[in-house]
């Protein structure tokens, strides 16, 4: 190809094209994943209160929901394999999460044979599951991290914390509902609860910042939903009793079914966002593929109707043009608005400006989450705090100072790299 403007600006126009179809592709995957995870969060909530109760509730849901989730690990395997097929398909890094969260795939048939053989507790199966879910969040994380486009870097972000927040409030109705089917209240699951009920509404506030306002509205409205005032209700239950109390082991399907509705709620949000990413990557196509058409077009009239050189040099050497409109002049050959190329190089420049401009907002917010898990990380293995003590210290210590808690996260990270390491046994 020679090396002209003419090809240099259709052959990014292609590029641009190439990447929104490796994007709506992916999104396609993420689709895939957030169906997958919503299965797999219903199968996690049976198990959990089929073990509680020793195998006396929730048998025969748990084997419906069974099938449901290898129902959606098939389609997810496939998404898998047409993602690979897909010349340049994502970084080292981003295979091996695929990789690892296929060997979890792998090993769910022997975990449902332990849950079925009560070979393990309600918390084991809750941890087994959550792991695997976990691994299925951060790949969609991944996409969101690697969007091209703003306006789809938007929605990508609200997802993944919309998905993060369905997944903590799936967390919730796994403990709640082990709590109330052992009969017995426990101050470990309490403060679980506590921490998984805190998360979600951090998860939340960042949806709201990032989804279209009909979607946080719809959100907000699920707020008055009666399954919302009944989970407040029995949550009112849980943390008003003391540890040992007795709890009615009944009210365990009542818990359930009033999650199960609320999640149900978030998983319609879930799909309304898929739904919106599918229709902007769609239409980014298309006009992408119409500016390319204009822009062929255009570019050829340019090449078969040359400026008038000799009105040109003559307004080049003319005493009275500024220099500044000599470049203009020079590409606008009847001396009135900009060329056909001028046009295209400027609309695509302000493009990629506010592109930047709108990635860089939707990238901060990945960022920060990032930053502050790391902190926390450090927190939990300099103190050995939990994950619930580790956040309240930094949030804590973000108003106090009255900073962004990724900046204290950040000013964390470089105080505890800088200090030797605890001492082996000590406090």
């Amino acid at each position: 190809m020679d090396l002209t403007v003419s090809n240099i600006v259709l052959t990014a126009k292609h590029r641009q094209i190439e990447e929104l179809r490796r994007l709506a592709s992916r999104a396609e995957l993420v689709g895939a994943i957030g169906a997958f995870v919503h299965a797999l969060q219903a199968e996690r909530g049976a198990s959990s209160l089929y073990l509680a109760s020793g195998g006396s509730r929730f048998e025969a849901q748990r084997t419906r929901l069974v099938a449901d989730s290898e129902a959606a690990d098939g389609v997810l395997r496939e998404r898998f394999r047409v993602q690979l097929e897909e010349p340049g398909f994502g970084s080292a890094t981003l295979c091996s999460l695929m990789a690892w969260v296929v060997l979890g795939m792998d090993t769910l048939p022997s975990l449902r044979q332990s849950i079925a053989a009560r070979e393990m507790t309600a918390d084991e199966a809750v941890v087994s599951f959550s792991r695997l879910i976990a691994g299925l969040v951060s790949l969609i994380f991944d996409v969101a991290d690697s969007a091209v486009d703003p306006s789809i870097s938007r929605l990508l972000v609200a997802l993944f914390n919309l998905v993060q927040g369905k997944e903590l409030a799936g967390q919730e109705r796994a403990v709640g509902a082990a709590l109330f089917a052992s009969g017995r209240a426990t101050r470990q699951h309490q403060q679980r609860m506590l921490h998984l009920i805190d998360g979600q509404e951090r998860n939340m506030q960042v949806f709201a910042d990032f989804a279209d306002v009909a979607v946080v509205e719809q959100w907000q409205a699920m707020q008055t939903a009666p399954c919302v005032a009944r989970l407040e209700r029995l949550r009112r239950v849980l943390f008003a009793s003391n540890a040992g109390d007795t709890l009615d082991a009944d009210a365990s399907d009542e818990w359930f079914d009033c999650c199960s509705a609320r999640l149900t709620d978030m998983g319609a949000l879930q799909d309304q966002l898929m739904a919106a990413i599918e229709r902007r990557c769609g239409g980014l196509i298309s006009e992408a593929e119409r500016d390319l058409a204009d822009s062929a077009g255009l570019l050829d009239g340019v090449s078969r109707y040359p400026p008038e050189s000799a009105e040109l040099v003559g307004r080049f050497f003319s005493a009275d043009l500024p220099i500044d409109g000599t470049a203009v002049a020079a590409t606008s050959p009847k001396g009135g608005s900009e060329s056909a190329l001028v046009q295209v190089l400027r609309s695509q420049s302000e493009r990629l400006a506010s592109t930047e401009r709108e990635l860089g907002a939707a990238r901060r917010a990945l960022q920060d989450r990032k930053t502050i898990e790391r902190a926390k990380g450090m927190l939990m293995a300099r103190f050995g705090m939990s994950e619930e003590e580790a956040y309240k210290t930094l949030r804590r210590t973000s108003m106090e100072q009255n900073r962004r808690i990724a900046e204290v996260a950040e000013a964390t990270m470089s105080v505890l790299a800088a200090i030797a390491p605890a001492p082996s046994g000590a406090d």
